[in-house]
């Protein structure tokens, strides 16, 4: 008997992510030594003091029962005070905080809490390719809107015509950037409350790598702007502040209509998360001095390998765009390739693996996205693969 996939789920875009693993384990079974340059996967740790406080709750019997629906209050209370503390943002922990299963979880289900089949949502271009996801589920209509180089890659308000502003419902940004690195603004965040204000447009922040500075610079929360709550929300996840990837925590604060919304729909889909991972995460927000140093630490390591990424390939005169955030570096293709004939070359001839930016969106065409997700020498080593390919003559 032969079952046939929805018409909903016939809608889904292909997973970019997934094809490109495919490739790169497929080189990797043929026997090929392939750099992987191409995950945004964390390769450390979850910092020491997590783990041994998920051992503790995961000893707790109070932790083997069903969560409450919406999550444990202790763990809307942390983030509150997480937030209070490090960007100076007040919150109801019971009105204006949802539990996420990870941050993807709130922004995929967003469209189909907060809008009506055939609306409009504005995402960004380049931008993280599971928002289409979001977008197919809720039926909605999406209008891209360009992020250029010229642009620092943040969006150019000025630029969207008055139609497609006064019929949006909402609008997706992602800052420091996936895949450009690129960072925010306090002006920029200021214009983006002044063009949801002016054209009732709902904003959501996708802080995924809220954690993650260089140069001293410290990723500005969407939410420090005046005014930011009274139209949007903000998502985070621990997967890369706390390289809590795999244990798949996250959650959504700000605007108590968006966030009841979010809760409303996960009281269908699910009942909370395991009560010890909500527990880890409680003790990785309110140890404030054990979270202080891995945050540094981990700002250290990607720092290094940025630095040392950057360096490697400036020395056969490949110029990156080098990022301010985030853990990627955007690097322009050469003349002659399209990007995925590029990231092809590189995985077959140096066995290299990237991600071909043009995946993220038609406006990431010309790039490729370099994760720094491996260590230093790796890092090297993979553009001095790259360079004896003598492409940069």
């Amino acid at each position: 008997m032969h079952f046939e996939k929805s018409e909903l789920l016939k809608t889904l875009p292909k997973q970019f992510f997934a094809s490109l693993v495919a490739k790169v384990n497929a080189k990797i079974s043929a026997g090929a030594d392939v750099i992987n340059l191409g995950q945004g996967n964390p390769d450390q740790p979850t910092p020491e003091y997590i783990v041994r406080a998920m051992q503790e709750a995961t000893a707790n019997s109070g932790d083997h029962k069903y969560s409450l629906f919406r999550g444990e209050h202790r763990l809307k209370q942390a983030i509150v005070d997480f937030y209070k503390e490090e960007y100076g943002v007040m919150l109801d922990p019971e009105t204006e905080v949802a539990i996420l299963a990870g941050s993807k979880i709130g922004l995929v289900e967003l469209p189909w809490a907060l809008m009506n089949p055939g609306e409009t949502l504005l995402l960004p271009n380049p931008g993280y390719p599971d928002y289409l996801s979001g977008a197919a589920l809720g039926q909605v209509h999406c209008d891209f809107l360009p992020l250029t180089r010229e642009n620092d890659f943040l969006v150019d308000y000025t630029a969207i015509d008055s139609e497609t502003a006064k019929k949006a419902k909402f609008l997706y940004l992602n800052y420091p950037n996936n895949p450009t690195g690129a960072v925010a603004t306090d002006h920029f965040y200021e214009e983006t409350v002044n063009f949801a204000v002016n054209n009732e447009v709902g904003i959501v922040s996708d802080f995924a790598y809220g954690a993650i500075g260089f140069d001293g610079y410290k990723p500005l929360s969407f939410l420090q702007t005046a005014g930011a709550k009274d139209v949007g929300i903000e998502t985070y996840t621990f997967s890369k502040t706390f390289n809590m990837a795999g244990w798949r925590i996250g959650f959504a604060v700000g605007n108590a209509d968006m966030i009841e919304a979010i809760n409303v729909i996960q009281d269908h889909l699910f009942v909370s998360l395991f009560p010890a991972i909500q527990d880890a995460a409680v003790e990785a927000l309110t140890n404030i001095s054990e979270r202080q140093k891995a945050i540094a630490k981990l700002n250290t390591v990607y720092q290094k390998r940025r630095d040392a990424f950057v360096n490697a390939v400036r020395a056969y005169g490949w110029e990156p765009y080098v990022p301010k955030g985030a853990f990627y570096v955007l690097m322009p293709v050469p003349k002659g390739y399209s990007s995925a004939e590029f990231a092809e070359l590189l995985l077959e001839e140096a066995n290299v693996a990237v991600a071909d930016a043009s995946g993220f969106g038609d406006a990431g065409e010309g790039y490729i996205r370099v994760g720094l997700t491996i260590d230093e020498a790796r890092l090297i080593e993979a553009a001095e693969r790259i360079g004896k390919l003598q492409i940069f003559k």
